[in-house]
Protein backbone atom coordinates (compact mmCIF):
# COMPACT_ATOMS: atom_id res chain seq x y z
CA UNK A 1 0.00 0.00 0.00
CA UNK A 2 1.42 3.43 -0.70
CA UNK A 3 1.19 6.37 1.53
CA UNK A 4 2.19 9.78 2.03
CA UNK A 5 2.73 11.80 4.80
CA UNK A 6 1.52 15.63 5.40
CA UNK A 7 2.64 17.70 7.87
CA UNK A 8 1.10 20.62 9.55
CA UNK A 9 1.63 24.06 8.00
CA UNK A 10 2.49 27.54 9.32
CA UNK A 11 2.06 29.25 5.78
CA UNK A 12 1.97 28.98 2.12
CA UNK A 13 4.01 31.29 0.13
CA UNK A 14 5.37 31.10 -3.64
CA UNK A 15 3.94 31.30 -6.97
CA UNK A 16 2.53 28.46 -8.37
CA UNK A 17 1.61 27.40 -12.13
CA UNK A 18 -1.00 24.47 -12.76
CA UNK A 19 -1.62 21.86 -15.13
CA UNK A 20 -3.80 22.55 -17.81
CA UNK A 21 -7.77 22.67 -17.29
CA UNK A 22 -9.20 18.64 -17.55
CA UNK A 23 -12.85 20.07 -18.83
CA UNK A 24 -11.24 22.15 -20.95
CA UNK A 25 -8.79 19.30 -22.34
CA UNK A 26 -11.31 16.84 -22.75
CA UNK A 27 -13.14 18.73 -25.23
CA UNK A 28 -10.49 20.31 -26.96
CA UNK A 29 -9.63 16.93 -27.86
CA UNK A 30 -13.16 16.06 -28.71
CA UNK A 31 -14.31 19.02 -30.68
CA UNK A 32 -10.34 19.08 -32.73
CA UNK A 33 -11.23 15.39 -33.86
CA UNK A 34 -14.98 16.77 -35.05
CA UNK A 35 -13.01 19.84 -36.80
CA UNK A 36 -11.37 19.81 -40.49
CA UNK A 37 -7.64 20.77 -40.55
CA UNK A 38 -5.15 20.82 -37.92
CA UNK A 39 -5.25 21.91 -34.08
CA UNK A 40 -2.92 22.89 -31.71
CA UNK A 41 -3.70 22.72 -28.49
CA UNK A 42 -0.34 23.72 -25.90
CA UNK A 43 -0.73 23.18 -22.08
CA UNK A 44 -2.03 19.64 -22.55
CA UNK A 45 -1.92 18.06 -18.78
CA UNK A 46 -0.53 15.01 -17.78
CA UNK A 47 -3.78 13.78 -16.17
CA UNK A 48 -4.88 9.64 -16.69
CA UNK A 49 -8.22 11.03 -17.28
CA UNK A 50 -6.96 13.41 -20.72
CA UNK A 51 -4.86 10.58 -21.62
CA UNK A 52 -7.54 8.48 -21.95
CA UNK A 53 -9.84 10.58 -23.63
CA UNK A 54 -6.67 11.13 -26.29
CA UNK A 55 -6.20 6.91 -26.54
CA UNK A 56 -9.70 6.51 -26.95
CA UNK A 57 -9.40 8.91 -30.16
CA UNK A 58 -6.46 7.44 -31.56
CA UNK A 59 -8.72 4.27 -31.30
CA UNK A 60 -10.89 5.61 -33.25
CA UNK A 61 -8.33 6.55 -36.23
CA UNK A 62 -7.71 10.42 -35.17
CA UNK A 63 -4.93 11.23 -36.12
CA UNK A 64 -2.93 12.73 -33.19
CA UNK A 65 0.95 13.86 -32.39
CA UNK A 66 1.88 14.77 -28.80
CA UNK A 67 4.85 16.57 -27.81
CA UNK A 68 4.99 17.05 -23.59
CA UNK A 69 2.45 19.73 -23.12
CA UNK A 70 1.46 20.15 -26.99
CA UNK A 71 -0.78 18.26 -28.76
CA UNK A 72 -1.43 18.49 -32.29
CA UNK A 73 -4.85 16.56 -33.86
CA UNK A 74 -5.00 16.30 -37.60
CA UNK A 75 -9.17 16.40 -37.93
CA UNK A 76 -11.00 15.48 -41.18
CA UNK A 77 -14.36 15.83 -39.60
CA UNK A 78 -16.49 12.70 -39.85
CA UNK A 79 -14.38 11.03 -42.15
CA UNK A 80 -11.62 10.67 -39.82
CA UNK A 81 -13.46 8.33 -37.65
CA UNK A 82 -12.89 4.78 -38.20
CA UNK A 83 -14.84 1.24 -36.54
CA UNK A 84 -12.25 1.00 -33.15
CA UNK A 85 -10.53 -2.86 -33.99
CA UNK A 86 -11.11 -3.22 -30.26
CA UNK A 87 -13.50 -2.16 -26.90
CA UNK A 88 -12.52 1.40 -26.00
CA UNK A 89 -10.92 1.56 -22.43
CA UNK A 90 -12.10 4.78 -20.95
CA UNK A 91 -9.93 4.10 -17.76
CA UNK A 92 -11.37 6.21 -14.65
CA UNK A 93 -12.95 8.94 -16.82
CA UNK A 94 -16.53 9.63 -16.86
CA UNK A 95 -16.29 12.77 -19.29
CA UNK A 96 -14.32 10.43 -21.44
CA UNK A 97 -17.46 7.58 -21.87
CA UNK A 98 -20.17 10.16 -21.73
CA UNK A 99 -18.74 12.96 -24.13
CA UNK A 100 -17.62 10.16 -26.29
CA UNK A 101 -20.94 8.22 -26.46
CA UNK A 102 -22.39 11.34 -28.00
CA UNK A 103 -19.79 11.39 -31.06
CA UNK A 104 -20.45 7.27 -31.62
CA UNK A 105 -23.78 7.83 -31.72
CA UNK A 106 -22.88 9.84 -35.18
CA UNK A 107 -20.76 6.94 -36.32
CA UNK A 108 -22.17 4.84 -38.54
CA UNK A 109 -20.49 1.46 -36.79
CA UNK A 110 -20.61 -0.27 -33.48
CA UNK A 111 -18.72 1.30 -30.54
CA UNK A 112 -18.15 -0.53 -27.59
CA UNK A 113 -17.09 1.51 -24.43
CA UNK A 114 -15.82 0.26 -21.05
CA UNK A 115 -13.80 1.32 -17.87
CA UNK A 116 -11.85 0.66 -14.63
CA UNK A 117 -14.38 -0.36 -11.25
CA UNK A 118 -15.16 2.61 -10.19
CA UNK A 119 -16.14 4.25 -14.12
CA UNK A 120 -18.10 0.54 -14.28
CA UNK A 121 -20.44 1.91 -11.47
CA UNK A 122 -21.50 5.58 -12.80
CA UNK A 123 -25.22 6.19 -14.09
CA UNK A 124 -25.17 6.11 -17.85
CA UNK A 125 -28.84 5.64 -18.55
CA UNK A 126 -28.72 9.60 -17.99
CA UNK A 127 -26.92 9.82 -22.00
CA UNK A 128 -28.13 6.33 -23.59
CA UNK A 129 -31.88 7.66 -22.88
CA UNK A 130 -31.64 10.97 -24.91
CA UNK A 131 -29.42 9.55 -27.39
CA UNK A 132 -31.98 6.41 -28.53
CA UNK A 133 -34.58 9.32 -28.62
CA UNK A 134 -32.21 10.63 -31.43
CA UNK A 135 -31.71 7.51 -33.28
CA UNK A 136 -29.16 5.23 -31.75
CA UNK A 137 -28.95 2.16 -30.69
CA UNK A 138 -27.46 2.53 -27.17
CA UNK A 139 -27.35 -0.92 -24.73
CA UNK A 140 -25.77 -0.61 -21.30
CA UNK A 141 -26.26 -3.39 -18.78
CA UNK A 142 -29.98 -3.71 -17.30
CA UNK A 143 -28.74 -0.91 -14.47
CA UNK A 144 -27.78 1.55 -16.91
CA UNK A 145 -24.16 0.77 -15.92
CA UNK A 146 -21.11 0.74 -18.60
CA UNK A 147 -20.10 -1.55 -20.71
CA UNK A 148 -21.72 0.94 -23.37
CA UNK A 149 -22.27 -0.47 -26.88
CA UNK A 150 -23.54 2.25 -29.73
CA UNK A 151 -24.55 2.13 -32.73
CA UNK A 152 -24.96 4.87 -34.27
CA UNK A 153 -25.54 6.44 -38.04
CA UNK A 154 -28.66 8.20 -38.81
CA UNK A 155 -29.51 10.46 -36.10
CA UNK A 156 -32.56 13.35 -35.56
CA UNK A 157 -32.49 16.33 -33.36
CA UNK A 158 -34.99 16.92 -30.65
CA UNK A 159 -35.31 19.06 -27.89
CA UNK A 160 -34.40 17.73 -24.65
CA UNK A 161 -34.71 18.92 -21.15
CA UNK A 162 -31.88 17.39 -18.40
CA UNK A 163 -33.71 15.90 -15.37
CA UNK A 164 -30.36 16.38 -13.68
CA UNK A 165 -27.89 19.32 -14.05
CA UNK A 166 -24.92 17.47 -15.93
CA UNK A 167 -22.41 19.37 -18.30
CA UNK A 168 -21.48 16.22 -19.56
CA UNK A 169 -25.01 15.05 -20.87
CA UNK A 170 -25.28 18.34 -22.07
CA UNK A 171 -21.88 18.25 -24.44
CA UNK A 172 -22.82 14.49 -25.32
CA UNK A 173 -26.35 16.00 -26.62
CA UNK A 174 -24.40 18.59 -28.53
CA UNK A 175 -22.08 16.35 -30.08
CA UNK A 176 -24.22 14.26 -31.28
CA UNK A 177 -26.63 17.08 -32.41
CA UNK A 178 -23.64 17.80 -35.20
CA UNK A 179 -24.07 14.69 -36.75
CA UNK A 180 -28.22 14.74 -36.60
CA UNK A 181 -30.80 16.28 -39.37
CA UNK A 182 -32.52 19.50 -37.90
CA UNK A 183 -32.13 21.16 -34.94
CA UNK A 184 -31.14 19.58 -31.26
CA UNK A 185 -31.93 21.64 -28.84
CA UNK A 186 -31.16 21.35 -24.70
CA UNK A 187 -32.88 22.50 -21.99
CA UNK A 188 -31.04 23.48 -18.73
CA UNK A 189 -33.27 24.18 -15.68
CA UNK A 190 -29.85 24.80 -14.10
CA UNK A 191 -27.09 26.53 -15.55
CA UNK A 192 -23.70 24.38 -16.09
CA UNK A 193 -20.03 24.62 -16.86
CA UNK A 194 -20.05 26.16 -20.24
CA UNK A 195 -16.52 25.05 -21.91
CA UNK A 196 -18.49 22.77 -25.02
CA UNK A 197 -20.21 26.09 -25.81
CA UNK A 198 -17.60 28.01 -25.86
CA UNK A 199 -15.37 26.00 -27.64
CA UNK A 200 -17.74 24.94 -30.20
CA UNK A 201 -18.09 28.63 -30.95
CA UNK A 202 -14.45 29.17 -31.19
CA UNK A 203 -13.90 26.48 -33.47
CA UNK A 204 -16.59 28.08 -36.21
CA UNK A 205 -19.86 26.53 -34.57
CA UNK A 206 -23.12 28.39 -34.29
CA UNK A 207 -25.34 28.19 -31.23
CA UNK A 208 -28.53 30.13 -30.46
CA UNK A 209 -29.53 30.74 -26.52
CA UNK A 210 -32.72 31.34 -24.82
CA UNK A 211 -33.51 32.25 -21.45
CA UNK A 212 -36.48 32.22 -19.06
CA UNK A 213 -34.90 32.69 -15.54
CA UNK A 214 -32.47 30.35 -14.48
CA UNK A 215 -33.89 28.13 -17.24
CA UNK A 216 -31.83 27.83 -20.51
CA UNK A 217 -32.20 26.39 -23.69
CA UNK A 218 -29.15 25.73 -26.30
CA UNK A 219 -29.94 25.46 -30.01
CA UNK A 220 -27.55 23.31 -32.70
CA UNK A 221 -28.34 23.13 -36.12
CA UNK A 222 -26.74 19.39 -37.56
CA UNK A 223 -24.20 19.37 -39.99
CA UNK A 224 -21.83 22.21 -39.33
CA UNK A 225 -18.80 22.94 -40.47
CA UNK A 226 -15.71 23.18 -36.99
CA UNK A 227 -12.25 24.05 -38.37
CA UNK A 228 -8.67 23.46 -36.73
CA UNK A 229 -7.56 26.41 -34.16
CA UNK A 230 -4.56 27.18 -31.98
CA UNK A 231 -5.91 27.17 -28.51
CA UNK A 232 -3.86 27.39 -24.95
CA UNK A 233 -5.63 25.52 -22.37
CA UNK A 234 -6.07 27.39 -19.07
CA UNK A 235 -4.57 26.21 -15.57
CA UNK A 236 -7.52 24.17 -14.04
CA UNK A 237 -9.33 25.98 -11.42
CA UNK A 238 -10.44 22.70 -9.50
CA UNK A 239 -6.75 21.95 -9.11
CA UNK A 240 -6.33 25.66 -7.95
CA UNK A 241 -9.50 25.53 -5.31
CA UNK A 242 -6.90 22.87 -2.87
CA UNK A 243 -4.03 25.42 -3.02
CA UNK A 244 -6.38 28.51 -2.51
CA UNK A 245 -8.33 26.43 0.10
CA UNK A 246 -5.07 25.87 2.05
CA UNK A 247 -3.98 29.37 2.25
CA UNK A 248 -7.59 30.66 3.44
CA UNK A 249 -6.85 28.16 6.51
CA UNK A 250 -3.12 28.77 7.64
CA UNK A 251 -2.10 31.98 9.70
CA UNK A 252 0.41 33.58 7.06
CA UNK A 253 1.60 33.96 3.73
CA UNK A 254 0.70 34.14 0.37
CA UNK A 255 0.33 32.24 -2.77
CA UNK A 256 -0.11 33.69 -6.67
CA UNK A 257 -1.91 31.14 -8.61
CA UNK A 258 -0.83 31.92 -12.27
CA UNK A 259 -2.68 31.48 -15.82
CA UNK A 260 -6.09 30.16 -14.01
CA UNK A 261 -9.44 29.30 -15.93
CA UNK A 262 -11.88 31.92 -14.28
CA UNK A 263 -14.90 31.16 -16.52
CA UNK A 264 -17.87 31.89 -14.23
CA UNK A 265 -19.73 28.48 -14.51
CA UNK A 266 -16.99 26.60 -12.75
CA UNK A 267 -15.85 29.66 -10.28
CA UNK A 268 -18.21 29.11 -7.24
CA UNK A 269 -16.02 27.84 -4.79
CA UNK A 270 -13.66 31.27 -4.88
CA UNK A 271 -17.06 33.21 -4.69
CA UNK A 272 -17.89 30.64 -1.66
CA UNK A 273 -14.86 31.23 -0.43
CA UNK A 274 -14.62 35.21 -0.64
CA UNK A 275 -18.06 35.16 1.26
CA UNK A 276 -16.84 32.92 4.37
CA UNK A 277 -14.06 35.78 4.23
CA UNK A 278 -11.16 34.87 2.77
CA UNK A 279 -8.33 37.23 1.33
CA UNK A 280 -8.87 36.75 -2.49
CA UNK A 281 -8.17 38.65 -5.64
CA UNK A 282 -8.11 38.11 -9.39
CA UNK A 283 -5.54 39.78 -11.25
CA UNK A 284 -4.37 40.05 -14.77
CA UNK A 285 -7.76 39.36 -16.16
CA UNK A 286 -8.39 38.38 -19.98
CA UNK A 287 -9.66 36.00 -22.12
CA UNK A 288 -8.18 33.47 -24.34
CA UNK A 289 -9.29 30.84 -26.19
CA UNK A 290 -12.64 31.59 -25.56
CA UNK A 291 -12.12 31.14 -22.15
CA UNK A 292 -11.96 33.56 -19.18
CA UNK A 293 -8.40 33.16 -17.57
CA UNK A 294 -6.47 35.36 -14.50
CA UNK A 295 -4.19 34.80 -11.78
CA UNK A 296 -5.15 33.98 -8.31
CA UNK A 297 -3.53 35.82 -5.20
CA UNK A 298 -4.83 34.16 -1.61
CA UNK A 299 -3.56 35.54 1.53
CA UNK A 300 -3.79 34.22 4.79
CA UNK A 301 -5.44 35.14 7.85
CA UNK A 302 -8.68 35.84 7.01
CA UNK A 303 -10.92 34.98 9.44
CA UNK A 304 -13.63 32.60 8.11
CA UNK A 305 -17.44 31.68 8.76
CA UNK A 306 -19.89 29.16 8.06
CA UNK A 307 -21.74 28.94 4.95
CA UNK A 308 -24.98 26.96 3.50
CA UNK A 309 -24.81 25.93 -0.03
CA UNK A 310 -27.72 24.11 -2.32
CA UNK A 311 -30.07 24.38 -5.14
CA UNK A 312 -28.72 26.44 -8.53
CA UNK A 313 -24.99 26.43 -6.72
CA UNK A 314 -24.31 23.29 -6.58
CA UNK A 315 -23.39 22.12 -10.17
CA UNK A 316 -21.06 24.82 -10.10
CA UNK A 317 -19.67 23.78 -7.12
CA UNK A 318 -19.70 19.55 -6.80
CA UNK A 319 -16.22 19.06 -7.92
CA UNK A 320 -15.40 21.08 -4.81
CA UNK A 321 -17.81 20.10 -2.11
CA UNK A 322 -15.35 17.67 -0.40
CA UNK A 323 -12.95 20.20 0.36
CA UNK A 324 -15.96 22.59 1.53
CA UNK A 325 -16.27 20.27 4.24
CA UNK A 326 -12.87 20.71 4.58
CA UNK A 327 -12.49 24.47 5.01
CA UNK A 328 -15.66 24.57 7.15
CA UNK A 329 -14.69 22.71 10.05
CA UNK A 330 -12.05 25.90 10.56
CA UNK A 331 -15.06 28.34 9.65
CA UNK A 332 -16.88 30.09 12.37
CA UNK A 333 -20.89 28.36 12.95
CA UNK A 334 -22.83 26.04 10.76
CA UNK A 335 -21.72 24.82 7.11
CA UNK A 336 -23.88 23.06 5.51
CA UNK A 337 -24.51 21.05 2.04
CA UNK A 338 -27.74 20.62 0.80
CA UNK A 339 -29.23 18.76 -2.92
CA UNK A 340 -25.58 17.26 -3.49
CA UNK A 341 -26.76 13.58 -4.35
CA UNK A 342 -24.56 13.57 -7.45
CA UNK A 343 -21.64 13.45 -5.09
CA UNK A 344 -22.91 9.68 -4.43
CA UNK A 345 -22.46 8.45 -7.73
CA UNK A 346 -18.38 9.58 -8.69
CA UNK A 347 -15.46 7.91 -8.27
CA UNK A 348 -16.52 7.33 -4.90
CA UNK A 349 -19.23 7.58 -2.94
CA UNK A 350 -17.62 11.53 -1.69
CA UNK A 351 -20.35 12.36 0.93
CA UNK A 352 -19.25 9.06 2.57
CA UNK A 353 -16.06 9.05 1.76
CA UNK A 354 -15.16 12.30 3.09
CA UNK A 355 -16.97 12.38 6.36
CA UNK A 356 -16.09 8.78 6.98
CA UNK A 357 -12.00 10.28 6.68
CA UNK A 358 -12.70 13.23 8.52
CA UNK A 359 -13.95 11.65 11.45
CA UNK A 360 -11.14 10.05 11.69
CA UNK A 361 -9.35 13.23 11.87
CA UNK A 362 -11.44 14.04 14.71
CA UNK A 363 -14.28 15.68 12.87
CA UNK A 364 -17.89 16.14 14.56
CA UNK A 365 -19.78 15.85 10.77
CA UNK A 366 -23.19 14.75 10.40
CA UNK A 367 -23.65 13.11 6.96
CA UNK A 368 -27.08 13.37 5.16
CA UNK A 369 -28.02 11.76 1.85
CA UNK A 370 -27.58 14.78 0.15
CA UNK A 371 -24.84 16.72 1.94
CA UNK A 372 -23.64 17.20 5.50
CA UNK A 373 -24.30 19.79 8.41
CA UNK A 374 -20.71 20.82 10.97
CA UNK A 375 -20.52 23.46 13.24
CA UNK A 376 -16.93 25.05 13.60
CA UNK A 377 -14.55 25.89 14.09
CA UNK A 378 -12.74 22.47 15.50
CA UNK A 379 -9.59 21.13 15.93
CA UNK A 380 -8.20 17.83 13.80
CA UNK A 381 -5.75 15.88 14.31
CA UNK A 382 -3.62 13.86 12.26
CA UNK A 383 -4.01 10.79 11.89
CA UNK A 384 -3.94 7.64 9.50
CA UNK A 385 -6.92 8.16 6.35
CA UNK A 386 -7.52 6.84 3.37
CA UNK A 387 -8.36 8.32 -0.22
CA UNK A 388 -11.08 5.72 -1.45
CA UNK A 389 -9.03 6.09 -4.40
CA UNK A 390 -10.47 9.29 -5.12
CA UNK A 391 -8.32 12.09 -6.79
CA UNK A 392 -10.68 14.81 -4.84
CA UNK A 393 -11.10 12.95 -1.44
CA UNK A 394 -7.00 12.38 -1.67
CA UNK A 395 -6.43 16.32 -2.05
CA UNK A 396 -9.20 17.16 0.20
CA UNK A 397 -7.62 15.42 3.04
CA UNK A 398 -4.04 16.78 2.24
CA UNK A 399 -5.56 20.37 2.81
CA UNK A 400 -6.91 18.93 6.20
CA UNK A 401 -3.69 17.58 6.83
CA UNK A 402 -1.76 20.88 6.32
CA UNK A 403 -4.25 22.78 9.41
CA UNK A 404 -4.39 19.16 11.62
CA UNK A 405 -2.49 18.70 14.90
CA UNK A 406 0.36 16.24 13.87
CA UNK A 407 1.30 14.47 10.70
CA UNK A 408 -1.45 12.85 8.76
CA UNK A 409 -0.92 9.85 6.17
CA UNK A 410 -3.04 9.11 3.22
CA UNK A 411 -2.86 5.95 2.04
CA UNK A 412 -3.34 5.44 -2.00
CA UNK A 413 -2.30 8.91 -2.58
CA UNK A 414 -1.83 8.06 -6.14
CA UNK A 415 -5.13 8.67 -7.42
CA UNK A 416 -4.09 12.48 -7.64
CA UNK A 417 -2.75 12.00 -11.24
CA UNK A 418 -6.18 11.47 -12.56
CA UNK A 419 -6.32 14.60 -12.34
CA UNK A 420 -3.04 16.32 -11.05
CA UNK A 421 0.21 13.93 -11.08
CA UNK A 422 1.98 16.49 -9.29
CA UNK A 423 -0.51 18.02 -6.71
CA UNK A 424 1.88 16.55 -3.65
CA UNK A 425 5.09 17.82 -5.49
CA UNK A 426 3.68 21.42 -5.80
CA UNK A 427 1.96 21.58 -2.16
CA UNK A 428 5.60 20.45 -0.34
CA UNK A 429 6.91 23.84 -2.92
CA UNK A 430 4.88 26.40 -1.21
CA UNK A 431 4.45 25.03 2.22
CA UNK A 432 6.14 25.97 5.44
CA UNK A 433 6.33 23.62 7.74
CA UNK A 434 5.84 23.87 11.37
Amino acid sequence: MSTITVKPARSLKGEIALPGDKSISHRALFISSLAKGQTTIEGFPESTDCLSTLKALLSLGIEIKREGERVLVSGKGKDGFHPPSEIIDCGNSGTTMRLLSGIAAGLPFKTVLTGDQSLRRRPMARIAEPLRLMGATVLTQPNGLPPVTIIGGSLSGIEYRMPIASAQVKSCLLFAGLFASGTTTIVEPIPTRDHTERMLSYFGGSLKYFFAGEEKKISLEGGQRLTGQKIKIPGDFSAASYFMAAAALVSEGEILIKNVGINPTRTAFLRTLVKMGARIQIQNQREEGGEPVGDILVKGGGGLKGITVFGSLIPNLIDEIPLLAVVGLFAQGKTEVKDAAELRVKESDRIASIVTELRKMGARIEEREDGFVLFGPQKLQGTRVHSHFDHRIAMSLAVAGLAAFGETVIEEPDCVAISFPQFFHTLNTVSCVK
